[in-house]
């Protein structure tokens, strides 16, 4: 790989501006970019494109020419495992491949890379650029419940100013456990901090973080959960992560207690939460995420009065692609320099 020039060919669609602003940002990058070879944006951010629309093979062909020239890759091409392992064979200069999503660890397992190709191909993710949009729906889903958001719909729907004064809860008196303290977690913390809040974290280690009054480590998961008045799940998806809120976790809940999910579905079992939410212990969920997405059309969530669904947007705003952008401008002047780069996936784990 050259020491001044860095190839990078763009495996997803990328707004104008954010081309230019990697130009900008770090002139050592040479971007491989011909538009139209990307899946068209559907909306904003729309990172995996429009799946009506094919290449013809000629533009195919033109396509995979560019991820075969590249040292890098902005995005998983097409957001396919596919096509990932297809360009990491087929171009043995490739380095490194950013991906736009917080996670992407879904993908990149799917590839079915060895351990090898692994090595010599470095992944980062866009952890942390989603995390305060993915904070601020978390306090609009504790403040939702606090507020008791579907008795005022319900009201307000019937023209009913309602029965006498409606109690409401203080987030600022309130004790929230944050399940996961990464870089969305931490987030989370902050935010609900601010208010007032008591704010717990599980973390696997015991070094203090910001805004956290007390560490809680996941063989006490169930007993702090117990103790608590919401709690927000902002954990990853893994094979340690799969179920692990689950009956020990919603049978021991206090009742009323609100659950927000803005990290993975796959974390939490739903038949669980549901009969959470049937006894009360559970008074109010706010999910952006659930275990299958899109979510069943039979699904029980669906039409249940105390939960609010969200279809995987809480992370996207205007902000999205430049925040991406600028992180990826700022590892490739890493990768250039020879530094460490950040957000680097834990390709054991795949987060």
């Amino acid at each position: 790989m050259p020491d001044q020039t860095l190839k990078v060919a763009l495996g997803v669609t990328l707004d104008d501006a954010s081309v230019e602003l990697i130009r900008r940002r770090e002139p050592r990058v040479e971007l491989l970019h011909e538009p139209g070879l990307t899946r068209p944006w559907r909306w904003t951010g729309d990172w995996e494109g429009d799946p009506a629309w094919q290449r013809d093979p000629g533009q195919q062909q033109a396509f995979e020419a560019l991820l075969d020239e590249a040292d890098a890759l902005f995005g998983i091409p097409d957001v396919s495992p596919e096509a990932l392992a297809r360009t990491v064979r087929s171009n043995p200069r490739l380095r490194w491949v950013h991906t736009t999503a917080a996670g992407g660890g879904g993908q990149v397992k799917a590839a079915g890379l060895t351990a090898e190709e692994l090595e010599r191909v470095v992944v980062t993710t866009s952890a942390g650029m989603h995390a305060d949009t993915l904070a601020e729906w978390a306090l609009f889903g504790v403040l939702a419940g606090a507020k008791d958001l579907r008795r005022l719909e319900a009201d307000q729907a019937a023209r009913r100013w309602g029965d006498g004064r409606r109690l409401m809860r203080h987030v600022g008196e309130m004790t929230v456990l944050v399940v996961g303290l990464g870089g969305i977690g931490r987030v989370v913390a902050e935010r609900f901090s601010a208010l007032g809040a008591t704010v717990w974290g599980t973390s696997r280690r015991s070094e203090p973080v910001p805004h956290v009054d007390r560490l809680v480590a996941l063989d006490e998961l169930a007993a702090a959960a117990a103790e608590a008045d919401a709690i927000v799940s902002a954990l990853p998806g893994t094979d340690r992560t799969a179920g692990l809120l689950g009956a020990e976790v919603f049978g021991g809940l206090r009742p009323g207690t609100v659950f927000v999910n803005v990290g993975r579905g796959t974390v939490v079992d739903e038949a669980a939460l549901l009969e959470a939410l049937d006894a009360g212990r559970v008074g109010f969920a706010a999910l952006d995420v659930t275990a299958v997405e899109p979510l069943p059309v039979d699904s029980p969530l669906w039409a249940h009065p105390g939960v609010l669904l969200s279809p995987h947007t809480a992370a996207l705003s205007e902000q999205e692609p430049r925040r991406i952008a600028e992180l990826f401008a700022d590892n490739a002047g890493r990768l250039l320099d020879g530094e460490p780069l950040l957000n680097v996936m834990d390709t054991r784990e795949f987060y």
